[in-house]
């Protein structure tokens, strides 16, 4: 299936988003994380389509190129909560399924800490609640461990865009383990080496903090979490702690082998398990 590619206005601010299904079906908002665009959910885009649903997939703050500030205070999680509800907005939806990976989960978690009243259902890939996370953080060395790397892309002076862009951008294809479609890795290097794009979306992470302890507040709109066991970054402790954080219908599954890139690596998986979630 052809995907339709449109923009999206947001005051000042230009989104480049990719859609498929009926216009009249109920919306499936899509986020991506990093270092990702809209289409890691061509598979489930599709998927979508098919089962009646309008799906939209945006290129987020900073990663389309016609919503890129440069202030790093323009990427906190405020800001990147209020674009969500500006999308639906602009997409004629008052209340819409919001589906999420990786940094897009966290600002779906904060979502619908906020705004439970715009949501039918939430789903989230990879990313446990990030209240959750911020606790096993700080009292799990090995959670510590893993998330390292948001230290080091916190760092000033351009030093984490010089090491992954290196030697053919080596360190960021690295990042996505041999789990990524390489026409997938090859295009998402191609736009985040474009100047600015780079710094533009490593602001997410300089705008929050090196434990990605952000307020979300607590989920009352039903909930699907999924998570891969050979997860690098987010490890068990944190994804069963998910749980204590949502006062509604709630489904935990583990994808067995799989990893961090689920919309990439897992849509078999991944797809039945979301199209039960939302029908149910």
């Amino acid at each position: 299936m052809s995907l339709d590619r449109f923009t999206i206005a947001v005051g000042e601010h230009e989104y480049d988003a990719l859609a498929a299904g009926p216009r009249d079906g109920q919306l499936v908002l899509l986020l991506h994380g990093w270092p990702e665009f809209a289409d890691c959910w061509t598979e489930e885009i599709n998927a979508l389509a098919d089962a009646g649903y309008r799906a939209v997939a945006v290129d987020q703050r900073g990663y389309s190129p016609g919503a890129r500030p440069r202030e790093i205070a323009e990427y906190h999680v405020e800001h990147l909560v209020s674009d969500v509800i500006a999308f639906a907005d602009a997409l004629g939806a008052q209340r819409f399924h919001l589906v999420a990976h990786d940094w897009g989960g966290i600002v779906a978690w904060a979502v619908a800490g906020a705004h439970p009243d715009r949501l039918v259902t939430l789903s989230v890939l990879a990313t446990p609640h990030p209240e959750a996370l911020g606790e096993v953080i700080a009292s799990s060395e090995d959670q510590s461990r893993r998330v390292d790397y948001v230290r080091f892309f916190r760092q000033p002076g351009g030093l984490a865009e010089q090491s992954l862009l290196a030697d053919d951008a080596q360190r960021l294809r690295a990042a996505y383990g041999g789990r990524v479609p390489a026409h997938l890795v090859e295009e998402n290097v191609r736009r985040l080496s474009e100047p600015g794009a780079l710094t533009a979306t490593l602001n997410w992470y300089r705008a929050a903090n090196d434990q990605l302890r952000i307020p979300a507040g607590r989920t009352t709109v039903p909930t699907l979490y999924l998570w891969g066991s050979e997860d690098v970054a987010l490890g068990r402790e944190a994804a069963h702690r998910t749980e204590a954080f949502v006062d509604a219908p709630y489904r935990f599954v583990e994808l067995t082998g799989a990893s961090h890139w689920l919309p990439e690596e897992a849509p078999d998986e991944v797809i039945p398990e979301l199209l039960a979630h939302l029908a149910r």
